[in-house]
């Protein structure tokens, strides 16, 4: 008989285990990832791209590939664990006769792409009897679909027929003509199937999710842009969340999750600042995410002020609201050398009041980040590819992967959360970001000049390589396969040598405080003057030297 494959339920569906793909690391806390969805009209180069930003405390990334497959008449799949007791599957479904590649979770052969941000919503609708987790819809719509409607037909069947178990999530989809977002929850304890709208981005525009619903009113007879589920509104009635008598439009986000001051601070936030920087000209106003009285919702979409380019799109994931009044660099919780960073817990009590850090776009809980692009007008094997680095996004490099890869760069899949090792791709980025912080307003600077070396030269020989590609394409496709496995797999093993070499620069420079010159010597750069300046006014005697008298002069 035909051994079953396996998929194992979890938050981060990034490493291949046998024939399935499993869950590594825990469970996404909320207010987790950031999403950015850029359409055909919106790109400087035509592509369509979706990024992904897979934060969680704890979660350690592994880059593998899910080789296509046929599959024999009466294949099952096997979902979540087996009972240890038993050795029961918590459930199966069938198999489908062909599946296809899929790189890293995120793209398939095909140049269909995922990425999500859960935004949790009611705990009512959590159904731990469903059989399906989102992770299971992202690698099985991957592997059955090829356009971002299939892709949508195939999630919301798979929940129809077998029951959604996770939290209320958003996940973006593109195909090389089209971006949309699909956002689902369950029905509840008990309950069949799922609630579910799926919403087109319009080509011109750019959208973004950030562990917040975002599809507010539903169109009903629009079916080239806008699909959902029979149950979206009435399950929301039978709720008491929604009164058909109001008056008012039915809501997806506020039914389903609706806004509190913490929601809107720490997901709204990041919304805001995407659009206020792809969007200058549109004026976007903080105080929706301020939680200020009469304040209106951003837009689920934008027209960009001008066409984004892969590289503005990885420099809006490093986004820690700079230039704004909510700057992360500046102010004395970013310490003396301007830290962007805020360690958990995001909330904290003072004297009996609650305040709240900003929570950025780039985090130091990343596990990865990626940007895709899905591309018409060329070849599947070299349209689709996925730009991916490892660790925060602020510091790490990013690296192309076609979707047509055949093998992963050995320290993109090697290693664990459980122990350093300089042969993992993740745990030398972690290294070299967490040792910056310390003094980040001089280091990070060196990183970030090593990031654009290495970005902008793979950009910059991206049009050569594709077209060898295509050129090898020609007389052999195994080969054409072959030449960017290896390109891809390269490049991204000597970005890696050189963050090594980068980070045992840092530790060398700087050390003990001091900075190391060229010359060997220990410069004392101290603190800066706004810094101490601080600290004496929270101090004002504390450091003081008392004044010596003057000396007495000598007798003629």
């Amino acid at each position: 008989m035909h051994a079953p494959i396996h998929i194992a339920p979890g938050r981060v569906f990034l490493k291949l285990l046998g024939a399935g793909l499993a869950a590594a690391g825990a469970a996404l806390p909320a207010a987790a990832c950031t999403s950015l969805l850029v359409t055909r009209g919106a790109s400087a180069d035509g592509s369509v791209m979706i990024t992904y930003h897979c934060d969680s405390a704890g979660a350690f990334a592994a880059l593998a590939v899910l080789p296509a497959a046929d599959h024999p008449p009466g294949a099952m799949i096997e979902i979540g664990p087996r009972n240890p007791v038993t050795q029961a599957p918590r459930g199966r479904i069938p198999q489908v006769p062909h599946t296809y590649k899929v790189v890293g979770g995120l793209i398939n052969e095909h140049q269909l792409a995922l990425s999500e941000t859960t935004f949790g919503g009611r705990p009512e609708l959590i159904n731990t009897n469903g059989l399906i987790t989102y992770p299971h819809l992202m690698q099985l719509a991957l592997q059955r679909a090829r356009t971002a409607r299939e892709a949508i037909q195939v999630m919301t069947r798979l929940v129809a027929d077998h029951g959604y178990q996770s939290e209320g999530e958003s996940i973006s989809i593109a195909d090389t003509e089209e971006a949309w977002i699909l956002e689902i929850v369950g029905t509840g304890p008990g309950g069949k199937g799922a609630a579910w709208a799926a919403v087109r981005v319009p080509d011109g525009e750019i959208s973004c999710h950030a562990n917040h619903a975002r599809l507010a009113e539903i169109p009903r007879n629009d079916p080239a842009n806008c699909l959902f589920s029979e149950n979206v509104e009435s399950l929301a009635v039978s709720k008491g969340w929604y009164d058909p008598n109001s008056g008012q439009p039915f809501r997806f986000c506020d039914a389903y999750c609706p806004a509190t001051p913490i929601t809107r601070r720490v997901t709204d936030a990041r919304v805001w600042s995407l659009l206020r920087r792809v969007a200058p000209s549109k004026n976007f106003s903080p105080d929706y995410h301020r939680s200020k009285p009469g304040a209106e919702p951003y837009p689920l979409g934008v027209r960009p002020d001008r066409k984004l380019a892969v590289a503005d799109v990885f420099a809006l994931l490093r986004d820690h609201y700079e230039g704004t009044e909510f700057d992360m660099t500046q102010g004395i919780d970013a310490g003396p050398f301007g830290m962007p960073r805020r360690w958990r817990p995001l909330t904290f009590m003072v004297d009996g009041v609650k305040y709240c850090w900003e929570r950025p776009i780039s985090t130091q809980q990343t596990a990865f980040s990626s940007v895709s692009q899905s591309r018409a007008g060329l070849p599947s094997f070299v349209g689709g590819l996925v730009w991916y680095g490892m660790d925060d996004s602020y510091t790490t490099c990013y690296v192309p992967f076609y979707c047509c890869l055949d093998s992963v760069p050995r320290s993109f899949a090697a290693g664990s959360m459980a122990k350093f090792s300089w042969d993992s791709a993740w745990w030398v980025f972690n290294l070299a970001a967490n040792y910056a912080w310390g003094r980040s307003s001089a280091m990070v600077p060196e990183i970030r000049a090593a990031q654009n070396d290495i970005e902008s030269h793979l950009l910059a020989l991206q049009p050569a390589v594709e077209k060898t590609a295509l050129e090898l394409a020609g007389t052999d496709a195994r080969l054409a396969t072959r030449y960017l496995t290896d390109y891809s797999v390269m490049h991204a093993e000597l970005t890696v040598e050189r963050w090594r070499a980068l980070t045992e620069h840092l530790i060398t420079k700087y050390n003990d405080g001091y900075v190391r010159t060229d010359q060997g010597e220990s410069a004392e750069p101290g603190y800066p003057e706004a810094w101490l300046r601080r600290v004496i006014r929270e101090r004002p005697d504390h450091f003081r030297l008392p004044v010596e008298p003057p000396t007495p002069k000598a007798a003629p």
